[in-house]
């Protein structure tokens, strides 16, 4: 087999040569960085096929220990050709573990087609297979398989991330406030779906005052006209435990009764399990004024809101259960149409837990949530990417213990300061280069430019 080797300044030249000496098609076979330049090793087509498909390119002399060789499709070639600089590291050690996990299939089985590899890691869509291939791929061991999809999700990243730095140089601003956003707390999903829309030509303020703007459209959140306080009804506040629902009853009622009175106001608790749960409810009403009820099932509840109807509003403290509590099902289908739920989503908890514990308790009669222990949580982010992904209306914020200074109805602007506000700059969490990139291709959710500079392996 008949090897050449072109040495250029940049890997877009290198390529280049070979294209010109070797043919479109030419078949890389490694390529490394030395001093002043790059270095590919590559070799025709035509002489490829004359080598058995056993044989094993062997390092040259010269090859240093991280130069490994494989064969990579040409479109992989074309992403090389997108950056002046390729990540050696990460390559070298995609390419050690491809050649690896090759030898070892071609150890179990030795009728296995030399291109096995590069089809299993596509991206895309696995290829037709013949009979005979399928019987060989039956044979091939579950470890070996398992390192093979490890294997595509390295490259895939590292695909990726190449494309961010394009993306990166044709529009900074939109990266840049992918990278603010992510370090945040908000989600790839989120900032993807955002920032659908952002001018192609906004530079970095005007885009963070675009993605402000949007995100103040698409939050729900009542205002003093709409404050259910003034409208009343009848109100459950459901959630996890120790969110604050009997704390936050309590300062709803409060403010009820400064309007109001306490004649207009009831209490109805429905823990009968948490030691001291209706006790803690009954100082409250004591202190207010109010009737206090315990409602043991969906009867006692039915029958003590048949005898409140002319009270201007009801507001009932539940039972904290988790989220993977299979009860949750049970309490939701306590309150029926005439009660309005409110959800209790604690602004400390991590987004995927948010996630899940809405997802639990959403369902008919859910009015909207009220945000707890904003005072607690060092950013908004991840509470505000959930409100604002699930379309749940926030009707409260609790920022402390105090009844009833402590509940406010939602400022948008602060909110919304405190989600887009920067990172410390010694934090931990801060990104750098091509990290938020592979951020978005590990959860699935590459932004639009990205998916369109996608390539296959």
């Amino acid at each position: 087999m008949n090897v050449r080797k072109i040495v250029a300044a940049t890997a877009r030249d290198a390529l280049s040569k070979v294209k010109e000496l070797l043919g479109a098609d030419a078949i890389i076979l490694s390529n490394r960085t030395i001093p002043g330049g790059v270095e590919i090793m590559a070799v025709a087509p035509s002489d490829m096929e004359n080598t058995a498909p056993e044989e094993t390119p062997k390092k040259t002399a010269s090859a240093q220990d991280d130069d490994y060789t494989v064969r990579i499709s040409s479109p992989a070639a074309a992403a090389l050709q997108r950056t002046s600089a390729p990540n050696d590291a990460l390559v070298n050690m995609a390419l050690k573990n491809m050649a690896a996990s090759k030898n070892a299939i071609q150890t179990k089985e030795k009728t296995a087609s030399a291109e096995t590899v590069p089809s299993i890691l596509s991206p895309l869509a696995a290829p037709e297979s013949s009979p005979e291939q399928a019987g060989a791929d039956e044979s091939v061991p579950t470890e070996v398989l398992s390192e093979i999809r490890s294997l595509r999700k390295i490259v895939e990243r590292y695909l990726s991330g190449m494309a961010w730095s394009d993306a990166a140089r044709l529009e900074p601003a939109k990266t840049e406030i992918v990278r603010h956003m992510l370090e945040a707390g908000f989600s790839p999903k989120f900032a993807r779906d955002l920032l659908v829309g952002l001018p192609t030509d906004a530079d970095l303020p005007g885009a963070h005052a675009w993605v402000i703007e949007r995100a103040d459209r698409m939050l729900m959140a009542l205002d003093a006209e709409t404050d259910i306080v003034n409208c009343g009804g009848i109100y459950a506040l459901v959630g996890p435990t120790g969110v604050g629902k009997t704390t936050t009853t309590a300062k709803l009622a409060a403010r009820c009764v400064l309007r109001h009175g306490a004649n207009n106001v009831t209490l109805i608790t429905t823990d009968a399990y948490r030691i001291g749960a209706y006790e803690q409810l009954r100082i409250y009403g004591r202190i207010l004024g109010v009737s206090v009820y315990l409602a043991k099932d969906a009867n006692e509840l039915n029958q003590i809101l048949r005898d409140l109807r002319r009270k201007h509003i009801v507001l009932i403290d539940t039972i904290g259960m988790s989220q993977k509590d299979k009860q949750v099902e049970d309490q939701v289908a306590m309150f029926g149409d005439e009660v309005q739920r409110l959800l209790l989503l604690s602004a400390t908890s991590r987004g995927d837990t948010l996630e899940d514990v809405v997802r639990a308790y959403t369902g008919s009669g859910l009015a909207g949530c009220i945000l707890s222990k904003i005072d607690e949580a060092t950013g908004l982010a991840s509470a505000l990417d959930v409100i604002l992904r699930m379309g749940l209306c926030l009707h409260y914020v609790s920022n402390g213990q105090r009844v009833p200074e402590d509940l406010h109805l939602p400022d948008r602007a602060y909110l919304l300061r405190q989600a887009f506000k920067d990172v410390p700059e010694l934090s931990p969490h801060q990104m750098e280069g091509i990290e938020p990139g592979l951020m978005m291709a590990g959860a699935g959710l590459p932004m639009p430019e990205l998916e369109e500079q996608r390539v296959q392996v």
